[in-house]
């Protein structure tokens, strides 16, 4: 039998916890037998949730932590202060090499400040960035950085390109995958200065599938497997993208509900509409991962519920097997 892929997860935090991420992690032990779990948080909440299901005791631990960060703590100040919140309890059982990898819905600043500071970057990573996978109506894109690097150079963003390729390639199965540069148009010489800079670097380098520039509009149809771009822009990209899928997914129901005749539609539809409506769901996706540093660091939603936990800890038994870290540092430090 392989050795376990042991992964740490923060259970006090986000919305919905404990119930939903203890949940979540159970569910994912249960389904996958390669992995063994890590609760980190206070013990007797989590112990009370632990109560309501069956799983391989053997295969799921607590470690208690009480402190809690919360989100609007200032980040950099909660990671130096609350040394027993389950945030950086968490990460420090990664960077000891407890753990191969820290899930938490969490404080995001505080995950991002102590992944970096705790974990550390990979030797010659400048930037660790945040890489949530996204739905299309060809599969899913990788976008490339989505919140942890508001002022990205144009170095930064060849290094995302890189690591998201990838990811894409062995976490997804994606061979050569597309990489394509957020702009306001294709042609090349549109955009802002960083744009401008990053386009030709991007252009000349050898080792990924660059396709030029990508309109938000075209994200969602799939024109590209590898989404770059700073984290200003990724983060409004992807808040988009969440407010529109919910929008339309109201609105369709409240359609559907206008009339008798509608409503009989609905229910004849209801199968197909439910499956097509679950593949452009964010949280079957898991989370995103901080690429880049001495050891996967998951971010999910505030608001993620099981799924979402479960689907992370999946996600970061593959990432382990596939040894990401060690494909990302032979890429990064190549000579150029």
């Amino acid at each position: 039998m392989s050795e376990l892929v042991k992964v740490c997860v923060d259970a006090m935090g986000g919305d919905n916890s404990p119930g939903e991420i203890v949940k979540g992690a159970i569910e994912a032990v249960n389904e996958s037998g390669a992995v063994m779990v890590y609760l980190v948080g206070q013990e007797t909440a989590i112990n009370a949730e632990l109560s309501k299901y069956t799983y391989p005791a053997d295969r799921v631990k607590i470690v208690n932590a009480e402190e809690i960060i919360d989100p609007n703590e200032p980040p950099v100040l909660a990671v130096r202060k609350k040394k027993d919140s389950s945030i950086v309890v968490g990460l420090n059982m990664v960077r000891n090499g407890e753990c191969d990898a820290f899930l938490s819905a969490g404080s995001t600043g505080a995950v991002l400040v102590g992944g970096q500071v705790i974990v550390g970057r990979i030797k010659g990573v400048e930037r660790p960035p945040l890489a949530p996978l996204i739905p299309t109506t060809e599969g899913m894109s990788l976008l490339i950085d989505c919140g942890a690097n508001v002022d990205a150079r144009a170095g930064h963003l060849v290094q995302f390109a890189k690591m998201g390729s990838i990811y894409m390639e062995n976490i997804i199965d994606i061979k050569n995958p597309r990489v394509a540069l957020v702009n306001i148009g294709a042609e090349e010489e549109k955009g802002n200065a960083l744009v401008k800079e990053t386009y030709p670097l991007l252009k000349a380098c050898p080792d990924i599938n660059f396709v030029g520039s990508i309109e938000a509009r075209d994200i969602p149809a799939g024109h590209a497997d590898v989404v770059v771009c700073e984290a200003f822009v990724g983060n409004v990209v992807l808040k988009m993208y969440e407010g529109v899928a919910d929008a339309l997914i109201k609105t369709i129901k409240k359609g559907l509900m206008s009339s008798l005749k509608s409503k009989i539609g609905a229910l004849l539809i209801k199968p197909a509409l439910k499956k097509t409506l679950k593949g452009f769901s964010l949280e079957d996706y898991g989370g995103a991962p901080l690429l880049g540093l001495n050891g996967l660091v998951i971010k999910t939603h505030g608001s993620a519920k099981s799924v979402e936990v479960k689907n992370s800890v999946l996600q970061a038994i593959t990432f382990k097997q596939q040894n990401i870290n060690g494909k990302i540092t032979e890429k990064i430090n190549e000579p150029d």
